[in-house]
């Protein structure tokens, strides 16, 4: 292919978001290019004093079936498709009266954004575009001669590009615009067909396509030899994708995945929350009265661990909060909200990033998640399980007093947040010792007890934390022996789901060691 492309004299400009449409339409007609357009986007140029030449004018078929048809037509396809180099094709379009089309400016109606608001079916099928797409596509295949812009991002390349090569366009950019408008159409059709699986209830289609668009790109990804960038999807629910950046240095890859798990473990809670998470685990969580007051509890379980870690809270960050956080070095804090006062005490350190989302995710909302693997992807509903106490199983002959029950409780819904093999320690409302990611639960158990042990140390106390506390696990004991080891360390009470074929032989321990141990039903793996 050689960059042969001729100036631009001929485009066709039909857009749905008329941002920067003015100024570029100006432009093309000071370059003396003759506009063809459709509806409004002719009503918006006409109205700034740019001539337009109607399509069904250019056609000579006028718009039918309230506007579904009207540039679905031989003299805007041909056109476009028309390749200039061919003798053939450019013998068909003289023979046809058929002009080129040099450029074609097209953005799609706002499906996603319809389905968004909560538009009903035939709203939906109304904003689905048909002409557009077919424009775009045809334009972006003849990217040899044929200018393709989709974005009005692009609009200002477009522009330098034409003025630095005497009206006409690089192939780079022709090519470069290409991509993007194929990877446009192929996210606007992702999203109509996964609006139709909902609308089937059939989360799980035949083909299931993701799609994002970048938000930023990454310095480097878990490591500094890997190439990485954030992307965005369509779907609503506040976090690290919606959130406004207070303040700080830039957001890196492990930032954003380590805020994310933060965020949503804070959000579990009803009550004032607030986490500290370091490698996606959690080392320490709390509730509280005020976020200050979780604050010191969750850094007791592990003030080691804490430092470089990042908090999230459940509610809105204060001043007396930002006060008690201000001596330890933290990567991230994301919240809600940050009030004035916050904000002031923050900005002393300004590489601290701070994020502000607006609202916290709904725990128990249904939505989707991806595993990438060699070759293919897994895909499952988010893990919106949540226990309450009406759905515990007593299942030994010690019951757990109230305080227990409240503590088993919150130590299950931070062990859904744990790397498994997980073991949650928890005492008055803050996580005590925590074990993550282990290949044997006892290993975890006593993993969480030594965790337990050194901050008791740290904080000056002469016995563990864990004991008198309970104990959460994310799966079933498959032995006695982490149940054993639990108790061993201090804990009184055990939260489990239960389902082993040695349930029996593990119950039996706890009554032997008087322990309460209640059963959920519901399993929390985290891979």
């Amino acid at each position: 292919m050689t960059d042969s492309a001729p100036a631009i004299r001929r485009a066709l400009i039909s857009v749905y978001d008329k941002a920067g449409l003015v100024e570029f339409a100006k432009f093309l007609a000071k370059r003396n290019v003759e506009i063809l357009s459709t509806g409004g986007t002719a009503g918006a140029m006409r109205d700034a004093g740019v001539d337009v030449i109607e399509v069904g004018d250019h056609t000579g078929f006028p718009e039918i079936l309230d506007g579904r048809v009207k540039t679905l037509h031989p003299k805007v396809h041909g056109g476009i498709l028309g390749r200039r180099g061919d003798p053939a094709h450019v013998g068909t379009m003289a023979e046809h009266d058929i002009d080129p089309i040099d450029l074609i400016v097209v953005n799609l109606y706002p499906f996603e954004a319809t389905v968004a608001a909560g538009g009903d079916y035939e709203t939906c099928v109304e904003k689905i575009d048909i002409g557009g797409p077919a424009m775009i596509r045809s334009a972006a295949k003849n990217h040899e001669s044929v200018t393709i812009v989709t974005d009005a991002e692009d609009y200002q390349a477009v522009i330098d590009d034409m003025a630095a090569n005497n009206g006409a366009t690089s192939q780079a950019l022709r090519r470069k615009l290409a991509g993007v408008a194929y990877a446009r159409t192929a996210a606007y059709d992702a999203a109509i067909g996964m609006w139709f699986s909902e609308q089937n209830e059939d989360p799980f289609p035949r083909r299931f396509s993701l799609t994002g668009a970048r938000t930023q790109s990454l310095r480097y990804g878990e490591n500094p030899h890997q190439n990485a960038a954030f992307y965005s999807t369509s779907e609503d629910r506040p976090g690290v994708a919606t959130a406004i950046q207070i303040q700080g240095k830039e957001l890196s890859y492990n930032n954003l995945n380590d805020t994310d798990a933060a965020f949503e473990l804070a959000a579990e809670f009803d009550t004032p929350a607030l986490a500290i998470i370091k490698h996606a685990n959690p080392c320490g969580v709390a509730l509280g009265d005020t976020l200050a007051q979780a604050y010191a509890k969750a850094l007791k379980c592990d003030p080691v661990s804490a430092f470089g870690g990042i908090i999230a809270v459940n509610r809105t960050m204060d001043a007396a909060a930002a006060e008690a956080m201000k001596d330890i070095f933290l990567e991230v804090i994301i919240a809600p909200e940050v009030m004035p006062e916050a904000r002031e005490i923050f900005a002393a350190k300004k590489n601290l990033r701070v994020l502000e989302t607006g609202d916290v995710p709904d725990p128990a909302a249904a939505g989707l998640m991806t595993k990438l693997l060699s070759g293919g992807f897994l895909l499952q509903d988010r893990d919106s399980g949540r226990i309450g106490r009406d759905d515990l199983k007593i299942v030994t002959k010690r019951q757990p007093n109230d305080r227990e029950m409240a503590d088993l409780l919150f130590a299950f819904a931070v062990c859904k947040h744990v790397k498994s093999n997980a073991i949650v320690y928890a005492k008055d409302g803050a996580t005590v010792g925590i074990g993550a990611g282990q290949m044997s639960r006892v290993d975890s158990s006593r993993i969480a007890a030594h965790k337990s042990e050194d901050a008791a140390e740290e904080a000056g106390e002469n016995e563990a934390l864990v004991k008198g506390s309970v104990v959460a696990s994310d799966a079933f004991f498959p032995f006695a022996d982490g149940l054993l080891a639990a108790a061993e360390a201090g804990a009184t009470a055990v939260i489990q789901p239960g389902g082993s074929i040695r349930d029996e032989e593990v119950i039996a321990a706890a009554d032997d060691a008087d322990l309460a141990m209640v059963f959920t039903g519901m399993r929390h793996f985290r891979h």
